[in-house]
């Protein structure tokens, strides 16, 4: 009988190692990614508030509403992507 080189034996240790850590190292990751979309829901609602108060001011700045009205969008279709993203990693 020959004996298995220690640099594999290590290395077949660490692979069942990692193999045993992926369901854990995959659901923090999918908490992390609910995380991350509780904050661009919470930036949402946020602009939504600045374009409803830009909105009612006394002279209109324009150009400060467009400019929500453009972040908003983005924000929208970031969650979008994000929501993409999770499905197809975490599903």
């Amino acid at each position: 009988m020959k004996l298995t080189p220690y640099r594999e034996i290590i290395k077949m240790a660490k692979e069942k190692i990692d193999e045993a850590k992926a369901p854990l190292r995959s659901a923090q990751m999918k908490k992390k990614a609910e995380s991350e979309m509780l904050e661009i829901e919470t930036k949402i609602l946020d602009q939504q508030a600045t374009i409803q108060e830009e909105s009612a001011k006394y002279p209109i700045n324009f150009d400060i509403l467009i400019d929500a009205i453009d972040e908003l969008a983005l924000l929208d279709r970031r969650k979008k992507q994000f929501q993409k993203i999770v499905d197809e990693m975490f599903p």
